[in-house]
């Protein structure tokens, strides 16, 4: 499928504001500053970039998925069951947390798309809302947290005993629960090499790190730092990106080191892209904004 050039004004209509750093950490550019990129949307959400540093992202109550490239133009690649949190796996494709059906997808580039989770345990989920696949393994691992939507026809009350992080194995078959000892789990990422997880609790203002097994499976749950997130990302430092007021920037071992403000009720997701992946792209509301950084992305 063919994405659409939208044609409007987003790009003659660009706001900059100084991201103004709390502790001088160094990640950001010199005299970088906040750009919004395009305010057309109703909430984004899910960013991530392709290979190419392409940068696709959802405008979740309207049902689209859009793309920002790498020379700035905007796109629509399509709706996909009102998808919000996403990751792109090893071979390419896409994967959504299609909050429609509460399901799990895999998405092609030619639009064709296959359900890889549709339940659990003949069970609906409650909402899988944001996703990382593991690049080593290919295993992926998912946070289910109950946000209940006006569009869904299903009962809105919990379909699960509890809201958890599965796991889906790389076959791509076999689906598991990886912790179930968390009030609402929601942003989620993994480091580089695979072995290590971060997951969110939202509802508890918490943000956790696990080991990950040989067999997809999580131990040695430890408490990153006191601060929950709607979603997140990693760089090349090992610093994780935590959102919801802003961004806000953790050193590998907990700490924070920075903090970005954002000119938005709520700033949901962030995520690298670009052809050097060292531009961050941040959804807030209903803006997408970027920042040139000093550190890399990971693809």
């Amino acid at each position: 499928m063919k994405s659409r050039v939208i044609l409007s004004t987003v790009l003659s209509a660009t706001t900059l504001f100084v991201a103004h750093a709390q502790t001088g950490s160094g990640i950001i550019a010199p005299d970088a500053k906040v750009e919004k990129l395009a305010d057309s949307f109703r909430f984004t959400e899910g960013p991530i970039a392709d290979k190419d540093g392409n940068v696709y992202f959802t405008d979740q109550p309207n049902d689209k998925i859009m793309i920002w490239s790498v020379d700035g133009k905007l796109s629509e690649f399509g709706k996909f069951g009102r998808a919000n949190g996403m990751f792109f796996d090893n071979e390419g494709r896409l994967i959504t947390c299609s909050d429609m059906d509460n399901q799990l997808w895999s998405v092609n580039m030619d639009g064709t798309y296959t359900v890889l989770v549709a339940d659990f345990g003949g069970k609906r989920l409650n909402g899988p809302n944001d996703v990382w696949v593991n690049p080593k393994t290919g295993g992926m691992y998912f946070t289910d947290p109950l946000y209940k939507r006006p569009y869904w026809t299903r009962d809105p009350e919990m379909q699960q005993e509890g809201e958890y992080v599965y796991y889906l194995n790389p076959d791509r078959k076999t689906l598991a629960k990886a912790d179930t000892d968390l009030k609402k789990p929601n942003g989620i990422i993994g480091s580089p090499d695979g072995k290590l997880l971060y997951v969110a609790d939202i509802g508890d203002s918490k943000t956790y790190v696990y080991d990950i097994q040989p067999d997809g499976s999580l131990a040695n749950r430890k408490l990153f730092c006191t601060m929950g997130s709607d979603g997140m990302t990693i760089d090349n430092q090992g610093n994780i990106y935590l959102t919801g007021k802003g961004v806000t920037v953790f050193n590998a071992k907990g700490e924070q080191i920075e903090h970005i403000p954002i000119e938005a009720g709520w700033t949901a997701n962030v995520c690298f892209g670009g052809k050097d992946m060292k531009t961050l792209f941040i959804t807030a509301s209903q803006f997408l904004y970027s920042l040139r950084m000093n550190v890399t992305g990971v693809r």
